[in-house]
C-alpha cells in the first residue's frame, strides 16, 4: 500500500473510532519531523519547540474528527494548527515571562563560527519577536510563507483569502521587517 493511502486510510479510523493507537502513531510519525522542524525554525528553541509539536498532536488527535477532507488536505489542515499554536504561544503570558535567548547546543568549531551563529540567531530572534507584535494574519502569512515555505496560492486557500491580498500582505510586511531592521533581512 502507497503511503498516501496509508495516511487516507489512518486518518480515516481516526474520524470513526477515537483512541486507535496505530493509526495516530502512523499519522504522527509521518508528519513529526517536518512539523518540529515548522516550530523549531520559528522559535529556535529545541525544547519549546519539542514541546509545542507535541501540542500541536494532541490538539490534532482531539479535533480529528472535525477535519473535513472536503475543505483541505489534512498536511494543510496540519500546518493550520501548528501556526495557529505557534501564534497562540508568542501572544500568551509564557512567552512574555521566559526569555527565547538559549545558549547554541551544537559544537561549532572555532571563535568565528560561534559569534557568526549567536548573531544569526539574534537577528532572527529580533525579526520573530517583531513579527509577533503584527496582527495575527500577518504573522500567518509570514509564518507559512517563510518557515513553512508554502506558496502564496496555498497559503490563500489555507487562509481563505485571495492570493494578491496574501501577496500584499507579505510584502508589506516584508518590507516593515526591512525598514524596523535597515535592511539586515
Amino acid at each position: 500500500m502507497d503511503i498516501q493511502k496509508q495516511l487516507t486510510k489512518s486518518i480515516a479510523k481516526l474520524q470513526k473510532k477515537s483512541g486507535d493507537e496505530k493509526a495516530a502513531t502512523f499519522l504522527i510519525s509521518h508528519y513529526y519531523r517536518e512539523i518540529y522542524c515548522y516550530v523549531y525554525k520559528q522559535t529556535i528553541n529545541k525544547e519549546l519547540a519539542m514541546d509545542l509539536t507535541q501540542e500541536i498532536f494532541l490538539l490534532m488527535l482531539q479535533s480529528i474528527e472535525s477535519y473535513d477532507v472536503s475543505l483541505s488536505g489534512f498536511r494543510t489542515w496540519l500546518y493550520r494548527i501548528a501556526t495557529n499554536k505557534v501564534t497562540d504561544y508568542y501572544r500568551s503570558s509564557a512567552f512574555r515571562s521566559t526569555q527565547v535567548l538559549d545558549l547554541v547546543e551544537e559544537d561549532i568549531e572555532g571563535e568565528a563560527d560561534f559569534t557568526l551563529a549567536i548573531e544569526r540567531k539574534m537577528e532572527l530572534e529580533q525579526i520573530i519577536a517583531y513579527v509577533n507584535k503584527l496582527d495575527v494574519t500577518r504573522q500567518k502569512i509570514f509564518r507559512l510563507k517563510i518557515f513553512g515555505e508554502y506558496s502564496f496560492v496555498e497559503i490563500s486557500q489555507m487562509m481563505e483569502m485571495s492570493e494578491s491580498t496574501v501577496k500584499t500582505k507579505y510584502y508589506a510586511t516584508q518590507k516593515m521587517i526591512r525598514t524596523q531592521f535597515q535592511g539586515g533581512v
